[in-house]
Order: C-alpha cells, then sequence, then structure tokens
C-alpha cells in the first residue's frame, strides 16, 4: 500500500500536460483539422482535470486513511483466517495442478541448486577469482556491460530479435502471419518498469509489440537482453499470443484469454531454445539466462515461503538477493508483489517445467518419431489452456499415427 501512494503521487506531481491521462490527446490523428484537434484537447484536459484528478485524489484518501492503519506487516496470507486453505486454492488456480505448497517449495529448492551450479560453472569459464557476489558487482558495474543511451539500447534489442528471427524454422512449422515490432516503451513508467509484450488484436489489424525501457538503460546490462527479448518477443510471447489469435477455430477466450501458467510458462520455455537459435554464445549471456531462471525458480520458493512456511518479508528479499544476484530494488519490489499477489508468481517456472517434462516424455515415448517442430505446434496450437488439457493434446498426439 505504500507503493500505491507512492504511484498515486507520481500521478499527481505530473503537469497536466505531461500527465499519462493527457496521452491520448497527445496523438490525436494528424488528419483531423488542427482546430478540431485543440478543441478535443481542452475538452479533454478539462475532463482530467475536473473529474478524474479529484477521483484520484480520493482513491489516495482512502488508502492513506483507511487502509494503511489496517494493513499487516508482513502480510502473509498465513496470517489471516483461513489463510492457509485461502493460499491453497490460489495455488491450485494460479498453477492449475494440484500440487501443495510444500511440494513446489522443494521443487524451487532443487532448481536453485541445479542454475547455481551452472553459475558458478560460468564463473569459471571467465576465470573470475572472486566469490559469487563479487562476481555480480563486477557483472552489474564494468561500463563494458551497458549501452550509451536510450537509441543505443533500442538497437540492440532489435538486432537481438532479427537474429532470432531468422533461425525460427528450425523449432517452428508455422510462425504467425502478425508481424512484430520492438519499439521504446512510454517515458512515464519509468526506468524501473519492466520490458512487457503487447499482441495483435483478434481481428489481427494491429501488429504484436516487444516494449523494450530504453529509459533504463543504465539499469539493463548487455548481458541479460538476449533472454529478455526471447521471453518477451520471440519465440516466447510473440510466437505464442500471435499464433493463438490466429487458429479462428478455436473459441475467442482460447484466443485471446490468458492462464498465466501457459503463456509466462511458454515464455519461460521459450528463453530455454535460445541456445538452439543462436543467442547465449558468451558466457555473459549465458548467465543473463541463467539468472532469469534462478529468478523464476525463486520464486517458488519465496512466494511459498512467505505465504505457507512463516518467512518475514526481509528473509523473503534476503534469499532471492543471495540465490539470484539481483539488486536489491529490484528484489524488494518484486516480494511485495508476491505479498500482494499470492501464487501468481508460481505459475511462470511451473508452466516451463511442465513443458520440459512434456517434452522430454514424447522424446523418450516416440522415438526416432519425435520432431521438436512438431511437439511445438501442438503446444502453440491449443490457445490458452490449463496445464491437465495441454498435457492431455500432447499425449493424444504422441499416441496418433505418424500421419496424423
Amino acid at each position: 500500500l505504500q507503493r500505491v501512494v507512492e504511484q498515486i503521487d507520481d500521478m499527481l506531481r505530473l503537469p497536466l500536460a505531461e500527465s499519462p491521462f493527457t496521452e491520448p490527446f497527445r496523438r490525436l490523428p494528424a488528419g483531423l483539422p488542427a482546430a478540431r484537434r485543440d478543441a478535443l484537447r481542452q475538452q479533454g484536459e478539462a475532463a482530467i482535470r475536473d473529474q478524474v484528478l479529484p477521483q484520484v485524489q480520493r482513491l489516495r484518501a482512502l488508502v492513506v486513511d483507511e487502509l494503511l492503519p489496517l494493513a499487516a506487516a508482513e502480510g502473509a496470507l498465513a496470517g489471516y483466517p483461513d489463510g492457509e486453505a485461502v493460499y491453497a486454492l490460489q495455488v491450485r488456480h494460479h498453477t492449475t495442478t494440484t500440487l501443495a505448497p510444500r511440494e513446489i517449495h522443494a521443487i524451487g529448492l532443487r532448481e536453485l541448486d541445479r542454475i547455481r551450479g551452472e553459475m558458478d560453472q560460468v564463473m569459471r569459464e571467465m576465470k573470475f577469482s572472486g566469490d559469487f557476489t563479487a562476481f555480480i558487482r563486477h557483472l552489474y558495474t564494468d561500463p563494458k556491460y551497458f549501452h550509451k543511451g536510450p537509441r543505443e539500447i533500442l538497437a540492440a534489442y532489435r538486432d537481438i530479435a532479427k537474429r532470432v528471427d531468422g533461425e525460427l524454422p528450425k523449432l517452428f512449422t508455422h510462425l504467425p502471419r502478425a508481424p512484430y515490432g520492438v519499439r521504446a516503451m512510454p517515458d512515464h513508467y519509468g526506468e524501473d518498469y519492466a520490458e512487457y509484450y503487447e499482441g495483435p488484436d483478434l481481428e489481427v489489424t494491429r501488429a504484436g509489440w516487444f516494449n523494450a525501457n530504453t529509459l533504463g538503460y543504465k539499469k539493463r546490462p548487455s548481458w541479460g537482453m538476449e533472454t529478455t527479448t526471447a521471453h518477451e518477443a520471440v519465440p516466447g510471447h510473440h510466437l505464442q499470443i500471435a499464433h493463438a489469435v490466429e487458429q479462428g477455430e478455436l473459441p475467442r477466450f482460447r484466443r485471446g484469454g490468458g492462464f498465466t501458467v501457459y503463456s509466462e510458462g511458454w515464455a519461460v520455455y521459450a528463453e530455454t531454445l535460445g541456445f538452439e537459435l543462436g543467442l547465449y554464445q558468451d558466457p555473459e549471456s549465458r548467465f543473463g539466462y541463467l539468472q532469469m531462471q534462478a529468478f523464476r525458480a525463486a520464486r517458488l520458493v519465496v512466494d511459498t515461503g512467505l505465504h505457507a512456511l512463516g518467512w518475514s518479508r526481509q528473509r523473503a528479499i534476503d534469499h532471492m538477493i543471495e540465490r539470484t544476484g539481483e539488486t536489491p530494488d529490484v528484489v524488494t519490489a518484486e516480494v511485495d508483489r508476491y505479498i500482494s499477489w499470492p501464487g501468481q508468481a508460481l505459475s511462470y517456472m511451473i508452466g516451463k517445467l511442465r513443458i520440459v517434462e512434456l517434452r522430454d516424455a514424447a522424446r523418450a515415448a516416440m522415438g526416432p518419431r519425435f520432431d521438436i517442430r512438431q511437439f511445438h505446434k501442438v503446444v502453440l496450437d491449443q490457445g490458452s489452456v490449463p496445464l491437465p488439457l495441454l498435457e492431455a493434446a500432447v499425449r493424444q498426439w504422441m499416441a496418433a499415427p505418424r500421419a496424423a
């Protein structure tokens, strides 16, 4: 809630001409007569000043005067009536599995140990003599890992995306007709906002977009950019979301809806495909990939630790920093997210691991009949579904005759 107050204050602090609320009126179609554009802009600003901003002030007063005094210091669900049962329900909802919180906690610890071993191998490959903390400090402070400005980092993201595009037929039989672009997100999001993808609409009247935070170029080391592109653009969210949009025979809710465990599970899985698509050629980029995998694994430990195992907020922050090497500001914001949204963060790694399990099971059962391109087609053809339905589709494909 303290973060909510800060966000509201940031909105209220801006002059009306720079406010996100007035942004649509700053890009009215050029085809409108100038007098009409001016009139619409004035009407819009008046409505925002007289109607919208007073309501934002009321929201701020509600948070400060009524909600903050009641807010628990730690906020874990376990501290609320029936919190344990509610959390178990949230876990089932967000993962679409019957895994218990303690099972998920154990999976996270196992994955973190495996990934740390690979991180240590990268350190040895780079002949770094210090410990993990010193290695992280080097990666986040050496100027050679950072771009000089917004233009440079945007160009670098576009270069990565274009390099991946040419390799996609190795792993996919069908690529979306809808194109995608790489653009800078609006400056009012600030330098800490995470990169994100926007898909085409269901009528495919607009392209997909990978929105890069170019304002935060000083905080975006180059070694983390390849795995981010693989997640947000190709072969991640664009292939999955744009492909689903174009599956006209599916009901609309499967073409445009979302089970996070499917969509984010695919995107985290897509990061692993970067090795076959020409990414992660240098040890630093491999570390960037491993760090993001560790980040998702740490969520399994921290989310369940907070809400089911009695962890404090500070213990969660300390554990995640130590296991991932991410910066304290990023980790603190993430832990507050897990407290505020119990169970949601579990979906990323649980979804990825289930897709890997299905792929490995299909490869073992089908032998020479297994085709990774066809496997990816089956996964993406379903649209957004719970994991049990995805598994059923894959097993039906495994059992079908070769011609199917």
